[in-house]
């Protein structure tokens, strides 16, 4: 055996994704879609293609509109096999009830 320890980085890099949360009505979950552009084989026209993942969010932070950067992880649940990484920015306002709310001018 080498003198090399493994480690779970060294197995090979997980992916990472960037993308919008989209739902954040579930408990410690976030829906995220993370959007690609592809071009279309024969007419190549440029086509917006959109995945959307559950990802785990272990303190509720993510609120619908956050950008986010999700990492692969082993599987949580049925559906959920990323977690968020980083919260890259906020949307201002978002998750905000905005009925009776004064408008700034």
């Amino acid at each position: 055996m080498s003198d090399e320890t493994q480690t779970p980085e060294s197995h090979g890099r997980r992916k990472e994704r960037e993308g919008v949360v989209v739902s954040d009505k579930m408990d410690k979950t976030v829906v995220v879609a993370v959007s690609r552009v592809v071009r279309h084989g024969k007419y190549h026209k440029h086509l917006n293609r959109r995945a959307r993942y559950k990802a785990h969010d272990e303190k509720n932070q993510c609120k619908v509109g956050d950008r986010v950067r999700i990492i692969e992880t082993r599987p949580l649940s049925r559906d959920k096999r990323w977690a968020v990484l980083a919260i890259l920015g906020s949307k201002e306002g978002a998750g905000e009830a905005t009925v009776g709310a004064e408008v700034p001018s």
